[in-house]
């Protein structure tokens, strides 16, 4: 049984699924807005707000640690120069989802996440 177990796993095993959320997030932070379904959404929120945070930190261990969890290098280098600024008098509640209706292949709630 699942009780309390409070983990997301998107019906993937553990290394498809961080590598897709991973990804989100980068495109989250590249692009500022992605066409997602709302569990991946939901999912990738967190993960976005925390690599934000990190990144207003400013420091070399914070660049270290981010780019340890992103694949490129691109998505660390907007956080650390341009976000962190961004959001610098800001505490959290840097994305927003916004709904966008039904996919019409699977009926799939598909939302919109952005940067605010």
């Amino acid at each position: 049984m699942r009780h309390q177990k409070k983990k997301v796993t998107l019906d993937r095993k553990k290394a498809p699924r961080v590598a897709l959320l991973k990804n989100l997030a980068a495109s989250v932070i590249l692009y500022e807005k992605v066409k997602t379904t709302k569990a991946k959404a939901k999912a990738v929120q967190p993960i976005v707000e925390k690599m934000i945070t990190l990144g207003k930190k400013g420091t070399l261990a914070a660049r270290r640690e981010l780019l340890s969890f992103f694949f490129t290098e691109n998505p660390v280098k907007k956080i650390m120069e341009d976000l962190g600024k961004k959001y610098a008098g800001r505490n959290g509640g840097y994305t927003r989802i916004v709904k966008l209706g039904t996919r019409a292949g699977d009926a799939a709630e598909v939302v919109s996440i952005e940067l605010v």
